[in-house]
C-alpha cells in the first residue's frame, strides 16, 4: 500500500444502505511499451465518464500523455461517453496516458439516467458479441414465461446469468461473444454482461452495456443496464450479474454502449513492424463519505 491509498478512507466495513453521498478520487495509468520507434499513432481514450450521469457527477479530471501528443481533441460519441483522440508523429519506444479524476454520487435511487426512444430501438439489436443462439433464444422464452413483469424478468435474467456462469481468468478475451461464455460457463465480467445483454435483448428487454469501476476491486469493472419505461419515460436499472447485485455508490460508471466494442477504454493505430505491450494500473478510493444521519468523514487526499 502506498501513502495515497493510506489517506483514502476503508471502503470495506462501510454499510452502503447507510451511505447518503461519496465523493472518490481515481488514478490510471496506461502505458504501451514498444520494441522499437513507431509513427504515426493515432489513439482513442474513453476513460473519463461524462459531467453528469444520473447522480453522478465529474468533480475534476486530468489527462496527461509521455511525450507530449501532437493532436488532442475530444468530443462526446452518440451515447454522450466522453471520448479523447490523439494523434503523435513518432515515439521512441513507450507512451503512457496518466488519468486523475474525482467524481462525487448521491443516493438518488429516483435519478436514474434517462433513455431517449431511438437509443432503446437500437439496444433491441444483437451485436456480434452478443448474438443469440438456439440456446440463449431457449433461456429467453423460459425466463419470459416465468414472470409478466418487466423488471422481475431482467432481475430473473441477472440472477440466471449469476447461477450459471463461474468467474475464473485467462479463459475468455474481450473478443469472446455471449455464446461462446455460454458454451464456457466461465469468464470475466464482460463475459457475464455480454450473456446478459443476449438474453436481455432476445426476451424483448432494451440493454446496454456499461464499463466503469467497483471499489475494491484492481481492475475495470462491467455491467447491464436495462431500459424500462417509468413515470418519467424510459429508465435505466442497473444490474450487476457477476456479484449478484445492484450497483450502488460503490460504483462509478465511466462509459455505456451495446457492448464492450463500444467502451474499450484505449484504442489506436500505429505504424511499425511489431506490436507493444500495454499494461494498466490503478488507485482508487473513498475521500469523503456522509451518512443519511448526516455525519460526513473526509480523507486526508486533497478534495
Amino acid at each position: 500500500m502506498n501513502d495515497l491509498d493510506a489517506r483514502f478512507l476503508d471502503d470495506r466495513a462501510i454499510e452502503w444502505a447507510d451511505v447518503r453521498r461519496v465523493r472518490c478520487q481515481l488514478f490510471q495509468r496506461f502505458h504501451y511499451a514498444y520494441p522499437g520507434p513507431i509513427q504515426n499513432l493515432k489513439q482513442r481514450l474513453m476513460v473519463i465518464p461524462a459531467d453528469s450521469y444520473g447522480s453522478q457527477h465529474l468533480r475534476s479530471h486530468s489527462l496527461s500523455v509521455t511525450p507530449y501528443a501532437d493532436v488532442t481533441r475530444q468530443h462526446a460519441d452518440p451515447f454522450g461517453n466522453r471520448i479523447f483522440e490523439m494523434e503523435m508523429l513518432q515515439a521512441d519506444d513507450s507512451i503512457s496516458f496518466e488519468v486523475l479524476m474525482t467524481v462525487e454520487s448521491k443516493l438518488a435511487t429516483h435519478v436514474r439516467p434517462l433513455v431517449s426512444r431511438r437509443s432503446i430501438d437500437q439496444l433491441l439489436k444483437p451485436t456480434r458479441l452478443t448474438k443469440a443462439d438456439v440456446n440463449i433464444e431457449d433461456i429467453a422464452n423460459q425466463l419470459q414465461g416465468e414472470t409478466s413483469d418487466s423488471y422481475e424478468l431482467a432481475q430473473g435474467i441477472s440472477d440466471w446469468v449469476y447461477r450459471t456462469m463461474r468467474y475464473e481468468s485467462a479463459v475468455t478475451t474481450v473478443e469472446t461473444t455471449a455464446i461462446e461464455a455460454l458454451k464456457l460457463g466461465r469468464g470475466l465480467c464482460q463475459d457475464y454482461s455480454h450473456l446478459m445483454l443476449s438474453i436481455c435483448r432476445e426476451a424483448g428487454l432494451a440493454a446496454r452495456y456499461v464499463s466503469g469501476h467497483l471499489l475494491g476491486e484492481g481492475g475495470s469493472h462491467a455491467w447491464v443496464e436495462v431500459i424500462l419505461p417509468t413515470a418519467d419515460g424510459y429508465s435505466a436499472f442497473a444490474f450487476d450479474p457477476t456479484n449478484n447485485r445492484h450497483p450502488d455508490l460503490s460504483y462509478i460508471t465511466v462509459a455505456i454502449g451495446r457492448d464492450y466494442r463500444d467502451v474499450s477504454p484505449t484504442s489506436g493505430t500505429f505504424v511499425a513492424p511489431y506490436s507493444g505491450q500495454l499494461t494498466c494500473s490503478k488507485r482508487a478510493g473513498l475521500t469523503l463519505i456522509e451518512y443519511l444521519s448526516g455525519e460526513i468523514v473526509q480523507s486526508e487526499v486533497m478534495q
